[in-house]
């Protein structure tokens, strides 16, 4: 099984970040361009929050409130849930489940060395699978 810091070295690692004060139509507009689900919500070193599409679909759009007008601290999650680069896939798939997260940022100490979403890891288990049923096969075959 893998860790959170194998995942992060098969993937880009890039993490998008906007501040507070950032409206919420220029975060969605980062997170179309970018073709990911969340963006870390920062202030100076800090992070302050997270914001994901689930935040923008229940507290912008069905609270009638106008994304032009709106910053992103009146929607972001500002309890940021994280993991460390050691934990487990299992581990990480734990964590989302039970908090009923969909991205999951990793910290090393204070520093944010990468963001793994619940995609992220399903593919992962998929592929253990995979190579677990080559891998009886061909001991089957043999």
């Amino acid at each position: 099984m893998g860790t959170a810091t194998q995942l992060l070295a098969r993937k880009d690692s890039a993490v998008w970040s906007v501040t507070p004060d950032t409206s919420v139509y220029s975060a969605i507009e980062l997170m179309a361009e970018k073709q990911i689900g969340a963006l870390l919500v920062t202030r100076g070193n800090e992070i302050a929050g997270i914001v994901s599409e689930r935040d923008y679909a229940r507290k912008v759009i069905l609270q009638g409130k106008e994304s032009r007008k709106s910053r992103v601290s009146e929607i972001m999650t500002p309890n940021v849930i994280t993991a460390r680069p050691s934990d487990t896939v299992d581990h990480c798939m734990t964590i989302m489940t039970k908090e009923r997260i969909r991205h999951l940022p990793v910290m090393d100490g204070r520093r944010v060395v990468g963001m793994l979403s619940l995609g992220d890891l399903v593919a992962a288990k998929i592929a253990e699978q995979q190579a677990t049923i080559e891998q009886l096969e061909t001991y089957i075959t043999s």
